[in-house]
């Protein structure tokens, strides 16, 4: 069904079966309903392709909700410097209807940093949580705290699957690293060598980077068998060793392809291609960050995968205040699509105001 733009309580309570009165109960979360009631307002709040803000603007809001955004620093990687710039947008489009957005960062090099605010943002008890939980580990005793204290929460770019949230948002990182094996495998006729570089980061509790590395093994296995053989290196550009490091890499004359599973190592990676002159290598990464796109262009990265990080984190506080404002149900899981930018088609991707 169609809705016009003045949509009225009384027509969704005509379309549900009930009366105007509870209709207003349902949508502002005053009184009792019965189960039954409650349904058939949800179902066809469902039903109807409505803008929330139309909703609204109609009906009004009597409590106005608090949101946390538990993300890493965006000052430290541009990455989740584009994930703010979704909630930013996210709290903009919300904030006339009585949403706030606050935004906690923590240190993506310190867990007890992550752990902290998360214990903060429990007990300050705000009506949700959006979160990117990038450390396995540390996230699950945060999980557990959300849920004891009855605080829905939606995840973005990492899936944990023994968390109970609303809704996952992001891509199926395993088949991300498939897609980054089969990238990497077209058109090549000689066997050699293929390298996973997880660059900056804690591999061993970021669930997100170990899904890409086994979906890219898998891959090779299943299609290649023992045709190529691929190593996987974790590097961290601070540490006095990952010079030698990557010489290494570099002058291992079976090197057919470099795979990199993050946006910010991704630059890194084409960086050390460029220095050392591997034009011949195929190189594989992560997202459209200003100097991935430099280097995309410039012929040293072959293809990005694009994650879309700031639509993530808006369509996160978007799903949790559809579910507060308005008992709107999550899609449970969210997944983008792969997308595979090129040099060929990166200007128009550009151009066209969707990433």
């Amino acid at each position: 069904m169609e809705v016009g733009k003045n949509i009225r309580i009384k027509d969704i309570a005509k379309l549900a079966g009930v009366s105007v009165g509870t209709v207003d109960r349902v949508l502002h979360n005053r009184g009792k309903v019965s189960d039954y009631a409650l349904k058939k307002v949800t179902d066809v709040m469902n039903q109807i392709d409505y803008k929330p803000n139309l909703i609204a603007r109609t009906l009004g809001s009597n409590k106005n909700y608090r949101i946390s955004a538990l993300i890493p620093d965006p000052t430290l990687d541009p990455y989740w410097a584009q994930s703010n710039m979704g909630i930013i947008q996210a709290e903009t489009e919300w904030a006339q209807y009585g949403v706030t957005v606050d935004t906690r960062p923590f240190d993506l090099y310190n867990k007890d940093s992550f752990l902290r605010l998360s214990r903060e943002v429990a007990e300050d008890q705000p009506d949700g949580i959006v979160i990117a939980p990038i450390f396995y580990h540390e996230s699950l005793p945060a999980f557990e705290l959300f849920q004891q204290r009855q605080i829905p929460y939606v995840l973005f770019n990492t899936n944990i699957h023994e968390a109970k949230p609303l809704a996952f948002i992001g891509q199926d990182l395993y088949q991300s690293g498939r897609l980054g094996a089969q990238l990497m495998n077209f058109g090549q006729a000689e066997s050699g060598t293929f390298a996973v570089l997880h660059i900056d980061e804690d591999v061993q509790d970021s669930v997100h980077l170990l899904e890409k590395e086994q979906g890219f093994k898998d891959y090779f296995a299943e299609k290649t068998g023992d045709k190529f053989k691929i190593v996987e290196f974790s590097m961290n550009p601070q540490k006095p060793t990952f010079e030698a490091e990557i010489e290494g890499l570099m002058d291992m004359d079976s090197l057919r392809g470099v795979f990199v599973s993050t946006s910010r190592g991704t630059a890194v990676a084409a960086s050390c291609l460029e220095k050392h002159g591997k034009s011949d290598i195929r190189m594989i990464g992560y997202d459209m960050l200003v100097d991935n796109l430099k280097y995309l262009k410039a012929g040293i990265i072959d293809f990005l995968i694009n994650q879309n990080p700031k639509r993530q984190a808006l369509l996160g506080v978007s799903h949790l205040v559809n579910h507060l404002m308005f008992k709107k149900s999550t899609p449970g899981t969210e997944l983008f699509p792969l997308e595979i930018i090129s040099q060929q088609n990166v200007d128009s991707y550009l151009g066209s105001g969707i990433h």
